[in-house]
């Protein structure tokens, strides 16, 4: 992707043909009024999911905070939908490297509360409200659970993650293994993260890289799945090991045969499907245990 640079990535991943993807009671576009302008969101309601009391699933899309809109990602947030039976707000925040840390992770906080807010608007059980996202949106969900944690905001019932990138590119040996994987290269993440952060490591906080998180006890129970040919695996599932550390109810799921991004990739790859309804099907039970 960095050589074909943001305009050439954005135009790829818009570009790819997707099948419609699972059939939704409703689909309802809306706008949140954010701190840096308004935010589209889309939110999606499964023919599973009750009128009221819903549980529902904030969801941050991937594209290495640079590239994926509510079209490119509006198959994922079906599939995710109707795997879990919860509302999903599909959240298309602002991206870079137009706008910068910390633009989105402001945002991603900010749709949290909106949802909390407007909760009885959607027919949606405040008190079952999860947060979720898929490579950079999973550290956008990570991010603001730390954040919700550390300011005493609305409360989170799970986080939900796919792959997050919650490091900058680390020497480990899924690294070393899988950095010139088809789907994400070292080289990538090192251009997609100073994209967003910066180029100086040392400017780095919590809330852009969660993995600098120093305590990460009292964050919401999480589901964390990865492919095992994926470059960022052995950092996600050292964060993994972390939350269980720190007391955090973790189920650390790695699929083989699956790499970086494998989530999108379940219209045409079985074990992809698999592993989304697998991972829906503990977020539903989690969603009608809630802590």
């Amino acid at each position: 992707m960095h050589t074909i640079g943001v305009d050439g990535a954005r135009r790829a991943l818009e570009s790819i043909v997707r099948s419609p993807g699972p059939e939704m009671r409703t689909v309802r576009d809306a706008v949140i009024d954010g701190p840096h302008g308004t935010i589209p969101v889309r939110v999606y309601r499964p023919l599973s999911a009750p009128q009221t009391a819903s549980p529902a699933l904030v969801w941050f899309h991937g594209g290495g905070m640079i590239m994926g809109t509510l079209h490119s990602f509006d198959r994922l947030a079906r599939d995710l939908a109707e795997a879990t039976g919860a509302v999903l707000f599909n959240i298309d925040y602002r991206l870079a490297p137009e706008f910068r840390y910390p633009v989105a992770n402001d945002e991603a906080y900010a749709a949290l509360c909106w949802v909390h807010e407007t909760a009885a608007d959607w027919g949606v059980d405040a008190r079952r409200i999860g947060v979720g996202g898929d490579s950079a949106g999973g550290s956008l969900a990570t991010a603001t659970a730390l954040c919700s944690r550390d300011q005493g905001g609305p409360n989170i019932t799970q986080q939900v993650l796919f792959y997050p990138g919650i490091e900058r590119r680390t020497d480990r040996p899924s690294m070393r293994e899988f950095g010139d994987s088809p789907f994400l290269t070292a080289d990538d993440i090192d251009w997609m993260k100073n994209m967003y952060l910066g180029d100086d490591p040392s400017a780095d906080d919590a809330y852009g890289v969660p993995a600098l998180a120093t305590s990460l006890a009292d964050l919401p129970r999480a589901v964390i799945a990865i492919g095992h040919g994926d470059p960022t695996r052995d950092g996600v599932e050292a964060y993994g090991d972390r939350l269980r550390e720190a007391g955090v109810a973790t189920a650390q799921l790695r699929y083989p045969g699956l790499g970086h991004g494998f989530a999108m990739q379940a219209p045409s790859v079985a074990s992809a499907r698999a592993a989304i309804a697998e991972v829906g099907a503990l977020v539903a039970v989690r969603f009608r245990h809630p802590q």
